[in-house]
């Protein structure tokens, strides 16, 4: 099946001019060459306007040499004073020139130092700083969560595992828009700026070391390329992507998803569910809001619960995993609970006796 855009999305793909960047939360300091490159322009100017003052001058200045003060000179007496070296061979004599020197040339010389040797230490000191920051982050990078599209999905994604305990310094965001990883810095997370169907994108979100994929896209052909690129880049990680049309979803298992959700399809059963029962959907709803309410937990079996059967756990059970079969609480395979086990059980995330994540009134019938 040839999906809608993908010569598209290919095209892209193939593109070799491509611009890319790693941003971590905090603003990323211009280039160290353009910032030095100002910073001698400023001084230029400066010694220009100095040369111009003293020649303009020229007849207060003495020169020890021929005892007149040409264009030359001028620019040569500039340089010695901004520079402070100073060898005394071209001196102010006249009242003018002196006075000129002392409310002119020397604030000059301070803004000249200020602009070569402060502002330009300072420069290169914070480069310094953000380079070292950045290969810090990158060599402590390690069984961390790449999400891959900072939408709606991308971000509720992110609430969802950052409720459970999952530190933002462990999530990169990968997005093509700059201003999108600008908002993932303002949040907290660090951002790669690119199109994530490249393999140089996400290896600069270290995806050949994640844990975990979130694939988040707003297409559903960039999914599938962004997922094949992943799993070719990183085996072992669990990828999870979303996907709009539920006919997509056999390709991206194909691709090398290992679950796919199908938003549309998802939003469309809760609206039903909603219709038949309000109440029902009320509950649905507070349960996929993670840290609020009643929320859906997996959690291992503990000791004192082997042997037992799932109706007898203190937690409310809906389900066990067991292997890679996801078994009903009520399967006659999990009679007894094994201490491999895995239990998916619901419990209170807030206190309260309130179930809906707000306090909307059931509609009459």
């Amino acid at each position: 099946m040839k999906l809608p855009g993908q010569d598209a999305i290919a095209r892209q793909a193939d593109e070799h001019l491509v611009t890319h960047r790693v941003a971590l939360p905090r603003r990323v300091v211009e280039r160290p060459i353009r910032q030095v490159a100002k910073r001698l322009t400023m001084a230029l100017l400066v010694l220009v306007a100095t040369a111009l003052l003293v020649y303009a001058d020229h007849d207060g200045y003495n020169d020890n040499s021929d005892g007149a003060v040409d264009f030359l000179d001028a620019w040569y007496y500039a340089t010695v004073t901004l520079s402070t070296t100073g060898y005394g061979d071209i001196t102010p004599v006249s009242d003018s020139a002196r006075l000129t020197n002392i409310f002119v040339i020397t604030p000059l010389r301070v803004m000249f130092l200020i602009i070569l040797v402060g502002t330009t230490l300072e420069v290169l000191t914070e480069r310094t700083r953000e380079e070292w920051r950045l290969n810090r982050w990158r060599s402590a990078l390690r069984d961390h969560t790449v999400v891959i599209g900072f939408g709606t999905k991308g971000r509720s994604a992110l609430q969802t595992v950052c409720a459970t305990g999952l530190k933002k310094e462990q999530v990169v965001v990968v997005d093509p828009s700059s201003k999108v990883i600008d908002a993932a810095n303002a949040d907290g997370f660090a951002g790669v700026v690119g199109d994530a169907t490249r393999s140089d994108v996400l290896k600069r979100a270290e995806v050949h070391r994640a844990r975990q994929i979130i694939i988040a896209t707003q297409r559903d052909d960039t999914a599938v390329l962004v997922t094949l690129t992943a799993r070719q880049l990183n085996r072992g990680a669990k990828i999870v992507a979303a996907v709009r049309e539920e006919e997509n979803a056999p390709l991206l298992k194909q691709s090398g998803a290992d679950v796919v959700i199908t938003s549309a399809s998802a939003a469309g059963r809760l609206l039903g569910l909603s219709v038949l029962s309000p109440a029902a959907g009320m509950v649905m709803e507070d349960l996929i809001h993670q840290g609020s309410g009643l929320d859906l937990v997996e959690r291992p079996v503990i000791k004192a619960e082997v042997g037992k059967s799932p109706r007898e756990v203190d937690s409310l059970v809906v389900s066990v995993v067991r292997g890679h079969r996801v078994l009903g609480y009520d399967d006659p395979a999990v009679a007894r609970l094994e201490l491999t086990d895995r239990l998916i059980t619901i419990v209170r995330a807030t206190p309260g006796r309130q179930v809906a994540p707000d306090a909307r009134p059931l509609p009459r019938d």
